[in-house]
């Protein structure tokens, strides 16, 4: 009975949190395409605005790579309104922050100020929209600053090009095979025009979202919104018609070299569906069960008790068209990738042989339902879901509901995943080693 009545009031706490958790929010279309999403929320004095563009990696043609993760420095130049150099000074003096980032599938860039600055974010997300300056100048600065970037976070960083590895092997036609960060070979031999022509192309209202989040005046917003953005003219957006993936029938094995490593790595890749799929929320909860946290069953396993590994994860990588499941494994000592292999191999059969235990499952449940909880704490986490769900999922309103398709999911919802995506003729093996001197 006591147990029963311990149930009944976690079950209750959780339903108050849950409720608490519901964010409201007015959605609408200007004229011109523009999507605008309001969400208000009195209890902090602070605004974030925010815009998504849909243009990522994925856009970009051949030979010009980079261009959307270069936008995402070059936007900050200057506007006729904004001099160069001035951008992050009108911020910062303004008691607010600003920042950008660029995917394979989208670019978002937001500023969240003080709320009596609301206004101020408004007009200089609409001066970026309206009429960025892309001249030689700006270009050639950043290019230097993501030729930087490029030697930091990847040609200088132990296993910083892992991920561009996997996707290299594991995507053939689509251009999910590149990398966000693209060629520098590519960005040097673009001229100005390319640059122009892109942003014509991709930075058009009917190719934004625009989510404004926290201490507002919905009716004030709502004008101010259409003094900075309704006048802006609709672009030509052409529809995205990419190349689609033959399933995986064979096993494959890759080698790639890493002069920055004295230790392997070894990665067994399996491709996945769109993040809009059911079955990706399945697999999202498959890597959880496998290796998340120290009482995950890998982590036990190799790490903690038979010591055959340093490290070992499963993940899976959700994006608009496709996504990555994947196993990483670092070896300790003299063990090899065939017996990481086996020992990983053992535990996919028993997943899709066994239906897990109800601890496990009730674990599981119990993970998911906390971070659903614990997501969006903050002003600037609720816009950039509220953008991601629109532009990404097809459907804002995710930020409430996610939660509802992770508690349809069974004990037999992750038997059939595992046996309709993880099997070993469906996988691509990445041995990521030292380069040899």
């Amino acid at each position: 009975m006591k147990k029963r009545l311990l149930s009944a009031a976690a079950a209750a706490f959780f339903g108050v949190l849950l409720n608490a958790q519901q964010i409201k929010f007015e959605e609408y279309d200007l004229p011109n395409g523009l999507h605008v999403i309001l969400h208000q929320d009195n209890s902090a004095p602070v605004v974030t605005t925010g815009v998504m563009y849909h243009v990522g990696a994925k856009d970009e043609v051949k030979g010009r790579t980079g261009f959307a993760h270069f936008f995402e420095h070059l936007l900050f130049e200057g506007t006729p309104n904004i001099k160069r150099g001035e951008w992050f000074k009108i911020v910062s003096s303004n008691g607010g922050q600003n920042n950008a980032n660029t995917s394979m599938d989208r670019t978002y860039y937001y500023e969240t100020f003080p709320s009596n600055n609301e206004q101020l974010g408004l007009w200089m997300e609409a001066e970026r929209l309206r009429h960025a300056e892309i001249n030689q100048i700006g270009v050639d600065t950043q290019r230097e600053v993501v030729k930087e970037e490029k030697r930091l976070r990847m040609d200088n960083q132990p296993y910083g090009n892992l991920m561009n590895a996997i996707q290299q092997n594991l995507f053939t036609n689509h251009p999910y095979s590149g990398s966000v960060i693209g060629s520098i070979d590519d960005l040097n031999s673009a001229k100005l025009q390319e640059f122009r022509d892109f942003y014509k192309k991709y930075y058009v209202p009917n190719n934004a979202t625009l989510v404004v989040a926290g201490d507002i005046k919905p009716e004030q917003t709502k004008k101010w919104i259409q003094e900075y953005y309704g006048g802006l003219t609709k672009g030509t957006v052409a529809p995205k018609n990419f190349p689609k993936e033959s399933p995986i029938t064979k096993e494959t094995e890759k080698t790639v070299t890493d002069p920055n490593i004295q230790l392997p790595a070894y990665i067994f890749a399996y491709r996945s569906p769109s993040n809009k799929d059911k079955d990706a929320y399945i697999l999202n909860m498959l890597s959880s069960y496998l290796s998340s946290g120290k009482s995950s069953v890998l982590y036990k396993k190799l790490v903690d008790q038979e010591k055959k590994a340093l490290e070992v994860q499963a993940f899976n990588l959700g994006m608009e068209d496709y996504g990555v499941f994947g196993f990483f494994a670092m070896p300790m000592g003299e063990t090899t990738r065939q017996t990481l292999q086996a020992d990983i191999d053992v535990e996919i059969k028993k997943l899709q042989s066994t239906l897990i235990s109800q601890d496990d499952y009730q674990k599981l449940q119990n993970k998911f339902e906390n971070q659903f909880v614990n997501a969006n704490s903050s002003i600037q986490g609720i816009a950039a879901s509220l953008a991601t769900n629109h532009v990404l999922m097809g459907d804002t309103n995710l930020i409430n509901k996610e939660i509802e398709i992770y508690r349809s999911i069974t004990k037999q919802d992750l038997q059939n995943a595992a046996k309709k995506y993880l099997n070993s003729n469906q996988r691509v093996i990445i041995n990521y080693v030292p380069e040899k001197k």
